[in-house]
C-alpha cells in the first residue's frame, strides 16, 4: 500500500487479521474514574497475542503480501513488541522471520521472539547499527522488510484496536494513545477522524524521549537519539509516514517523567490487577498528571501491551 488508507482499508484489516488476533476487553475501574474525575476506558491490548497490539499491524503486514514477496521469509528490526509480533505472523502463514534487536532488549522479549521460532540477530542499540544489520540481512537472505511501524499495512492493523474500542465506547472525548515510531498514535488517529470527529486524540511519550512532541512542535521530524527511559517500546523515531498523519490530526502530545510512569504502572498493577509495561503507563501517567489538560469526561487509553520485564520491576524495592 502506497497510498494513505481509508476507513474501508481499515475494516478490510479488521476482517483480514480477525482469525489471528483477541478482540481485547474494554475494562474500567471505579478508584481510578474517582481519581481522575472520569469515566477511563482502558483497551487491554495486554491480553493481545504476543501481548501487545504490535499483533494486529504485524498479521496484517504479512497476510497482506503475495506469495512471491515472502517466499524468502520476513524481517524487521525491534526492541522487543513488534518482533514479538512479526515472528508470531511469519509463524501463522508458515514462513521465515528474521529479526535484528538491540543487545539491550529486555530478555523476556527475546525469549518471546526465540519462542515463536524467529532467528534473532543482535546489534547495538542504536537506531543506526540495527538498520545497518538489517540491510544486511535482508541481502544475505532475500527476506522481506516489514518496518515496525512505517508502512501502510502496519498503521492500518494497528488502528483496529481504536476501532474496537469506539464501537464498543463511541462518545468518547478523549483518547490517550503511547508514541514511540507513530504506527499506533497514527492508525488511532485515522480511525478517530473517520468514525468520531469530535473525540480529541493526544499522543503521549517519556520526557526523555520527546522526539514526538518536538516534531510537533517544530513541524517536522527531530530524530531520536538513543534515549534512556524504562519506556522500552518508544525509544524510536517517528517515520515519515507516520509524522504527517500525526501533525495533521493529533491535537497535542503530552510528556511525563520517569518516576510518573512507574508510579501509573504500579497503580494499574495494584488496582485493576492486571500487568502492563511501562510503555503502556505512559497514557495512563499523562492521565494521572495532565487531567487538566485533557477534556471531556469519557476518555479511552489503550494500554499497548503487558510485556513486563519481571525480573526487573520499576517499582520493586
Amino acid at each position: 500500500m502506497n497510498r494513505l488508507p481509508t476507513i474501508d482499508d481499515i475494516k478490510t484489516s479488521e476482517l483480514r487479521i480477525r482469525p489471528y488476533i483477541h478482540r481485547t476487553p474494554v475494562l474500567t475501574n471505579r478508584t481510578i474514574n474517582k481519581i481522575c474525575s472520569a469515566e477511563v476506558f482502558f483497551k487491554a491490548e495486554n491480553f493481545q497475542k504476543v501481548g501487545a497490539f504490535k499483533a494486529r499491524g504485524a498479521v496484517n503486514a504479512v497476510f497482506s503480501l503475495e506469495e512471491e514477496q515472502i517466499s524468502k521469509g520476513v524481517a524487521t528490526h525491534s526492541s522487543g513488541n513488534h518482533a514479538a509480533a512479526l515472528a508470531y505472523a511469519a509463524k501463522c502463514r508458515g514462513i521465515k522471520a528474521y529479526v535484528v534487536m538491540p543487545e539491550n532488549a529486555p530478555e523476556n522479549k527475546k525469549a518471546a521472539v526465540a519462542g515463536y521460532g524467529a532467528r534473532i540477530i543482535y546489534s547495538e542499540s542504536t537506531q543506526k547499527a540495527r538498520e545497518e544489520m538489517l540491510n544486511q540481512i535482508i541481502v544475505d537472505t532475500g527476506a522481506f522488510f516489514i518496518h515496525p511501524y512505517n508502512d501502510y499495512r502496519v498503521i492500518t492493523g494497528q488502528a483496529t484496536a481504536a476501532m474496537e474500542l469506539l464501537k464498543e465506547v463511541p462518545t468518547l472525548d478523549s483518547l490517550l494513545v503511547p508514541v514511540g515510531g507513530g504506527g499506533l498514535l497514527s492508525g488511532s488517529a485515522l480511525i478517530i477522524r473517520a468514525l468520531s470527529t469530535h473525540t480529541l486524540i493526544f499522543g503521549t511519550e517519556p520526557k526523555r524521549a520527546d522526539d514526538a512532541f518536538r516534531s510537533l512542535k517544530a513541524g517536522y521530524i527531530i530524530p531520536q537519539d538513543n534515549p534512556v527511559t524504562i519506556a522500552d517500546g518508544l525509544r524510536t523515531s517517528l517515520g515519515d509516514l507516520t509524522f504527517p498523519i500525526i501533525r495533521d490530526h493529533v491535537t497535542d502530545i503530552f510528556t511525563v517523567q520517569e518516576i510518573e510512569i512507574i508510579n501509573a504502572m504500579r497503580l494499574i498493577w495494584e488496582r485493576m490487577k492486571i500487568i502492563i509495561e511501562p510503555s503502556a503507563a505512559v497514557p495512563v501517567a499523562a492521565l494521572l498528571y495532565r487531567r487538566e489538560q485533557v477534556p471531556g469526561s469519557k476518555i479511552g487509553i489503550i494500554l499497548s501491551g503487558g510485556n513486563a520485564d519481571l525480573d526487573n520491576l520499576a517499582f520493586k524495592s
